[in-house]
């Protein structure tokens, strides 16, 4: 079975000269992939062209989305659920950080396909344990939000401890904000308000974050994007991660501060998980 195309071509390798390996000069989404689709396909694709825009890659639209959607769906044929990871660098180059001109760069597309993740699904029920990383954000506005390839901070990070009942770890910034998990988003439920941290200059925008706050709206449950100290998280009714593949993690505690821990089947968080289930976008 094809498990990775490399512009559309069956591959498990790239141009060595390729920006994405020497600069990480390129950006990547990762998909839920159910029943053969991969899940919020519209949200993923307008971050994407953003993100391109911001980048300054070559206009990354119309013809070249419905082809990579053609790719998508030929990998995920038939799979039932999985991961789908789709990378995009500005393609091949010499050597030297001045990209070639938007208009003459080709970039590389590279599709992944990976079995679905096997998370105990006490993580969904009872919720999870986190830890606080040593390893801060720095700000860069002029990333913040996108999903570039530079995940260096989240790889040192996460290399902070290995105990597989301590699923994902909070991350600071330079500030002492709390902005996000290594590899998802956070909110959290304050006196019935819904707020998650502002990513303007340092973290992602992630697009299951972009489906909460639209849900949040419509449904009137008061939400807002702010600046949350961690002691404003300590202090939370209700907290939760969230992303693309896992959906919505309840979190029950703070590891390593004394008495820290959260109401797993609050009634913000419960009502956002049965939405999730219903819309099955997850």
């Amino acid at each position: 079975m094809t498990t990775t195309l490399v512009n559309g071509v069956p591959a498990n390798c790239i141009d060595v000269h390729d920006r994405g390996l020497h600069y990480g000069d390129g950006l990547f989404e990762t998909f839920a992939v159910i029943n053969g689709e991969p899940a919020l396909w519209d949200r993923h694709m307008q971050r994407l062209r953003l993100s391109c825009q911001r980048l300054n890659f070559p206009n990354f639209l119309g013809p070249d989305l419905a082809l990579l959607r053609s790719e998508a769906l030929s990998l995920c044929s038939g799979e039932t659920q999985g991961v789908l990871k789709i990378i995009i660098t500005r393609g091949s180059g010499g050597r030297g950080y001045r990209a070639p001109p938007p208009l003459s760069a080709q970039v590389t597309r590279i599709l992944a396909l990976y079995p679905w993740p096997d998370y105990p699904m006490a993580f969904w029920s009872e919720g999870v344990a986190v830890r606080v990383c040593a390893t801060r954000l720095g700000w860069n506005p002029a990333l913040a939000g996108i999903k570039h390839l530079n995940r260096l901070e989240q790889v040192l990070a996460r290399s902070e401890w290995d105990d597989a009942n301590v699923p994902e770890g909070l991350m600071l910034d330079i500030q002492g904000n709390v902005i996000e998990g290594t590899m998802t988003n956070l909110f959290v439920v304050r006196n019935g308000q819904l707020l998650t941290p502002d990513v303007s200059q340092c973290g992602v925008a992630g697009v299951m974050r972009s489906w909460i706050l639209a849900y949040a709206r419509t449904a009137g449950i008061p939400s807002a994007i702010a600046a949350l100290a961690l002691e404003e998280v300590i202090s939370a009714d209700e907290v939760f991660l969230c992303n693309s593949v896992i959906g919505i993690w309840p979190v029950r505690e703070i590891m390593g501060i004394p008495g820290c821990s959260f109401q797993v089947n609050g009634p913000i968080t419960s009502d956002i998980m049965a939405k999730l289930r219903d819309s099955a976008v997850s």
